[in-house]
């Protein structure tokens, strides 16, 4: 199944919507207690989410197309991104790929959403980078699991765009500030259920910046894949129900183009995963 997070009237709240081609219901008007988001459906396990497909044919069906949405996951109780999970990204910046994964988090601050605008300050930065990402959502608790169990433990899939301040990037030890500016990790629009990726490891992942492809890959070329990372990631901490892991980005990033392609004032730069769906940003640089 397909889900998004729309907002309706003009109000801050986001609802939960089951995307079916071009139409979309509320899934809060599907049954009684129906959840609101997707944290909540995420907590209600399988039950409700059969009974959310169930269900799915008695909403009022709107265009979802021209919808104003709200980010794929609203709330995660944390945001791990992964760093140098493609060989020729990790070579295109110049940096090691380790024996394990580099992990860092993204605040809560930089979730943002599909065709929403996301602007820095020039002072701040003006070597502003993006990097489409594979988005992996747990769906259940995840301690100590094996790389043979672990995609048991997925709920979802959705696009994440971790846009990166390049030169605060090498000018920091840690990763975290540079990539969790206000806006820097739009998700979604949609999150797909993982019965309708059977393989992760074999979606076309690419991006497009002011009308020129920049990044066309595969998840296939992963150095570690989506099974590995949860399995590695579970051996430290309990990955928690909703918890958002951004997978790293293929080869073609802005930083290490001749010449340089960062994001320019009034950019649109748009990521996506075929089968999951594509999210676009739109840039702004203040003075």
């Amino acid at each position: 199944m397909r889900f998004a997070h729309v907002k309706t009237d003009g109000t801050p709240l986001a609802r939960l919507v089951v995307v079916d081609g071009e139409e979309g219901r509320f899934v809060d008007e599907l049954f009684p207690d129906a959840p609101r988001t997707l944290e909540g459906l995420i907590a209600g396990g399988d039950a409700l989410l059969d009974r959310v497909r169930e269900s799915a044919g008695r909403g009022t069906p709107f265009p979802i197309a021209g919808s104003v949405f709200a980010p794929g996951v609203l709330t995660p109780p944390v945001i791990l991104a992964v760093g140098l999970n493609y060989a020729a990204h990790s070579g295109e910046l110049g940096l090691k790929t380790d024996k394990t994964p580099t992990v860092f988090v993204l605040w809560p601050n930089s979730l943002t959403a599909h065709e929403q605008t996301t602007s820095w300050p020039r002072s701040l930065s003006e070597s502003v980078d993006y990097e489409a990402e594979l988005g992996v959502i747990i769906g259940t608790p995840a301690k100590d699991v094996r790389a043979e169990d672990a995609l048991d433990h997925v709920w979802g899939y959705t696009v994440v765009n971790d846009i990166t301040a390049r030169d605060i990037q090498f000018s920091e030890a840690q990763w975290s500030r540079c990539k969790s500016f206000d806006g820097f990790t739009p998700v979604g629009p949609f999150v797909v259920t993982a019965d309708e990726v059977p393989d992760p490891q074999a979606l076309h992942i690419w991006t497009i910046v002011d009308g020129h492809t920049v990044q066309d890959a595969s998840t296939g070329q992963m150095i570690r894949g989506v099974a590995t990372l949860v399995a590695h990631l579970s051996q430290s901490v309990t990955l928690l129900p909703g918890t958002l892991i951004s997978t790293g980005s293929p080869g073609g990033a802005g930083y290490s183009r001749d010449p340089q392609i960062f994001l320019r004032d009034r950019s649109t730069v748009t990521v996506g995963v075929d089968g999951i769906g594509s999210l676009t940003t739109h840039c702004r640089i203040l003075d």
